[in-house]
């Protein structure tokens, strides 16, 4: 970078013009930068190369890694196994690997249905984790579809299985639906997952307080938000079909005992009505009125036996059921990454987004920024390409994030002292 250095408005005025001299020893001074300048340009060359090699190295070692994990799969201790697996998530949840996983995806595959058929516990829900990311790092193209219809048998199997750990079939549940999102290509595979995955929460008594073991609570949310976010993909016709049969079992999970499982069903309601309103269908029933009921009183519960937390949680989210249900009204989302935002504007997209999320954690803003899969089921386009200048320009100093918090601390706590204040007059 050349820096140009301007003189003092004082020193100027103070110089003749007709004073050699002065000039000679301003050109100097110029000159003098000039030279510094260049000396740190190319300085700078040489740090960027180097921060380049540097980066070349880190990603080298970085997939050495990734392969010692890969191999480490198969190893004999089930503690070893889980170390590996568990660094693969992580690897696969913060980065997108899409590259260097294509070549390795058969391999990759063999190791993880392995793991599923011979593991226990822990380890088959690692597996069923790793599976997800596999398939969402390969994509909805027919790489993402052969790991998907290599491993959808096993899924089932283990979902199906009432003697599995309920942990190894709450994963294999979250793994069926989001890989069959991905990249299942056949309505075949859609109808035959949905069925599946519709079985656990149609069974007579699920919805009847504590006739569900807490064990399973967490088995039949992962059911149902896989089943729901399949509906968002659903072809009209089947949908059709749904609404006729199905949407009016969903009410009786309300009453469950998990706080979980109530406030998924809510949501999952919450998004059927959308649906029948985009076909222009009418669920007007003889038991709206008794579902309206119901989402009001937990809107509005306060029953002191139940967590204060959970309360709140559950009292937020059914507002805004209740709100869309009675007027259409959608509490609109801003979800913010990067340079970037993207509006979470209905319930099938909200579906959508907390899906994902519940698999990558806090990857999910890496994934919305550089994912092509990601970027087209969410409208973003292609991955933003930024230089360096950019990036840092976008960066927000510590200094100026304290002024922004201090500035609202300061116009928040203002606002509620008018409220809160008791000398107020009271018209």
């Amino acid at each position: 970078m050349i820096r140009v250095c301007l003189l003092r408005p004082g020193a100027q005025s103070s110089a003749k013009p007709d004073s050699q001299a002065s000039d000679d020893e301003a050109v100097s001074e110029v000159l003098s930068h000039y030279s510094s300048a260049s000396e740190g340009a190319s300085l700078a060359e040489e740090g960027t190369g180097s921060e380049a090699v540097n980066e070349q190295a880190q990603e080298e070692e970085a997939e050495d890694k990734l392969k010692e994990y890969m191999d480490s799969i198969l190893d004999k201790s089930a503690k070893t196994r889980q170390a590996a697996l568990q660094s693969l998530r992580l690897a696969f949840s913060s980065k997108t690997l899409s590259e260097f996983l294509l070549e390795r995806r058969l391999t990759l595959t063999d190791s993880l249905e392995k793991c599923l058929k011979k593991g226990k516990g822990e380890e088959q829900a690692l597996a069923g984790t790793v599976l997800t990311l596999l398939c969402l790092q390969m994509g909805s193209g027919p790489e993402g579809e052969e790991v998907f219809r290599s491993l959808k048998p096993l899924l089932v199997s283990i979902l199906t299985d009432s003697t599995a750990s309920p942990i190894a079939r709450q994963s294999c549940a979250t793994a069926l639906g989001m890989c069959c999102y991905i990249a299942a290509a056949d309505l075949e595979d859609l109808v035959s997952c949905l069925s599946c995955l519709e079985d656990f929460f149609n069974t007579p008594g699920v919805g009847e307080g504590s006739s569900v073991p807490a064990q399973h609570s967490p088995l039949h949310c992962s059911a149902l938000q896989s089943w729901s976010l399949l509906l968002t993909i659903c072809p009209t016709s089947h949908i059709k079909s749904i609404l006729d049969n199905h949407w009016l079992k969903l009410p009786l999970l309300l009453s469950s005992n998990s706080i979980a499982l109530r406030i998924m069903a809510g949501e999952t309601i919450a998004l059927v009505f959308e649906l029948a309103q985009d076909m222009e269908e009418d669920l007007c029933h003889q038991d709206t009125e008794f579902l309206r009921a119901q989402l009001k009183v937990l809107a509005t519960e306060s029953n002191k036996y139940r967590a204060k937390t959970d309360r709140r949680k559950q009292r937020s989210i059914f507002r805004d059921i209740l709100r869309f249900i009675e007027s259409g009204e959608y509490q609109e989302e801003t979800i913010r990454f990067g340079l970037e935002c993207m509006y979470v504007d209905s319930w099938a997209r909200r579906r959508t987004y907390q899906a994902f999320k519940e698999v990558l954690g806090s990857g999910i803003h890496h994934h919305l920024q550089n994912s092509e899969l990601l970027r087209e089921i969410f409208g973003l386009g292609p991955p933003l390409v930024l230089d360096a200048a950019t990036l840092k320009a976008s960066k927000v100093s510590r200094f100026e994030k304290h002024l922004y918090n201090s500035a609202a601390f300061k116009a928040r706590t203002k606002a509620r002292s008018r409220v809160r204040d008791k000398r107020a007059d009271v018209l």
